[in-house]
């Protein structure tokens, strides 16, 4: 990967609503070729593009990271139910001894108690451990400082 492409993916990761033009001129790249190379890259290597919601503002007050390991008849009826559940805002594939980690969004902790309820009535849970997210002290930001991106180059 060329260094002007970290550097473009760095100028994204901080503010993927700022104008070509502006990358541009941070990055010193043509316009063009920024243009060419964001093409490029959504085909494969950026994922999704997205932002990134302060859920309290929305009324959604509790978050949690939830844990779970489940008997492994159950684990592929849990991966779709968690996909699928609106709730959810992210599900990852974990190991040592855990099947999923997923972070959960709730308007209370009762929403959240209604949840895990369902959990254990419709999976043959074995271990589940709830991490309530208190406050956010950095997310999202690996790559986002171009000072810091240069380090990878």
């Amino acid at each position: 990967m060329k260094d002007s492409d970290i550097m473009l993916l760095s100028s994204l990761r901080a503010n993927a609503r700022d104008t070509l033009t502006n990358i541009s001129k941070k990055i010193k790249v043509p316009v063009s070729t920024i243009f060419d190379r964001l093409k490029l890259h959504e085909k494969g290597l950026i994922q999704k593009h997205t932002s990134i919601i302060d859920f309290s503002k929305l009324g959604f007050s509790t978050r949690a990271n939830i844990i779970l390991k489940v008997n492994k008849d159950d684990k592929e009826e849990l991966r779709k139910f968690l996909l699928g559940n609106w709730n959810i805002n992210s599900v990852v594939r974990i190991n040592n001894g855990y099947d999923f980690l997923a972070e959960a969004v709730f308007k209370n902790i009762l929403e959240l108690e209604q949840f895990c309820e369902i959990l254990d009535e419709r999976f043959r849970i074995k271990s589940k451990q709830i991490f309530y997210i208190i406050e956010d002290l950095k997310r999202e930001e690996f790559l986002a400082n171009p000072t810091l991106a240069a380090m990878v180059i």
